[in-house]
């Protein structure tokens, strides 16, 4: 079986160190380098997770360093959510791993350049690859398709209108979307509907192996932080639903739509307006997420837990 090759563009954050750990842990992905970027914490933190995580597995994986800031506005991060850690939660020992001597961009492009086809797939603020693009673009024809977590056909999470990533900076996101590349956008409409519970954490504790310790130590954090800010009663994962994706193209209905970015900087700043019923007559440029199979979904989150 031929494996599917990845490159994750990140910025742990709890549930992007989910997707990494799905990703590590599946035959059918091979995953060759993680970017990180500024997003859920400052890019210090989002890097020192990123290393953390790879050498609490054990892996032999590139992390490269990406962009610090968004393209025009100001960092905002979400520590309410994920912490001062960026991961609060778990106690990693310190590593002596050391990021790639390229930075995100330049790493990404050296792999695609060696490689006929690789899917992008950015589960934090499209900094990066909108980095990649604008100043290689020689990279385009190697890449299959960029499958992403963010944005929403519906309301944000961070204003009204705006879903995090999106909003942290929009004018990347809108390089993205009018690359002319396969976009694959897993929104907030359908990563709402995995919320994980307590009652569910108590069922993958009972894996108990160091994936299982790992992600219920983690989730415990971010369980209690979406109840406190949004008053969820359990936790939606939403970056891992682009890994889940990948391993089974079942998991997620898509809707090929036309999608625009506000990047007017009014209410609606970072909103993506998904175009889901064809009213402006524009030539579609992404396939959007619009429904999940939930227990499938979960089944795959419990596969990937068992396999380490």
């Amino acid at each position: 079986m031929e494996k599917r090759k990845i490159i994750l563009d990140s910025d742990p954050g709890h549930d992007d160190a989910v997707a990494i750990m799905l990703a590590l842990s599946n035959e059918k992905l091979d995953l060759l380098a993680i970017a990180v970027e500024a997003g859920n914490q400052t890019l210090e933190k989002t890097g020192r997770n990123t290393l953390n995580l790879v050498e609490y597995f054990n892996v032999d994986i590139p992390v490269a360093l990406g962009e610090s800031h968004p393209l025009k506005k100001k960092l905002e991060t979400c520590p309410k959510i994920h912490g001062e850690s960026g991961l609060d939660g778990f106690n990693f020992p310190k590593t002596k791993r050391q990021f790639d001597n390229l930075s995100a961009a330049e790493l990404m492009r050296k792999i695609l350049l060696e490689n006929d086809k690789v899917t992008l797939v950015p589960t934090g603020p499209l900094t990066n690859i909108a980095i990649l693009l604008t100043k290689y673009p020689e990279v385009k024809p190697h890449i299959e398709e960029i499958v992403l977590m963010g944005g929403s056909i519906g309301f944000g999470n961070v204003t009204p209108a705006a879903e995090f990533n999106i909003f942290v900076d929009p004018e990347a996101a809108d390089i993205v979307f009018r690359s002319g590349l396969v976009i694959k956008m897993m929104g907030l409409d359908v990563t709402r509907k995995v919320k994980l519970t307590f009652d569910m954490l108590n069922d993958f504790r009972k894996i108990s192996n160091k994936a299982s310790v790992l992600f219920c130590d983690l989730m415990k954090v971010f369980i209690d932080n979406q109840k406190n800010v949004f008053g969820f009663e359990g936790a939606p994962l939403h970056d891992p639903v682009t890994i889940a994706y990948l391993i089974d193209p079942s998991v997620v209905t898509l809707k090929e739509m036309n999608t625009e970015i506000d990047v007017s900087g009014g209410p609606s700043y970072g909103r993506t307006n998904c175009d889901q019923f064809n009213y402006l007559n524009r030539k579609p440029n992404s396939f959007v997420a619009i429904d999940i199979d939930i227990n499938k979904y979960w089944k795959i989150i419990k596969n990937g837990l068992e396999n380490f």
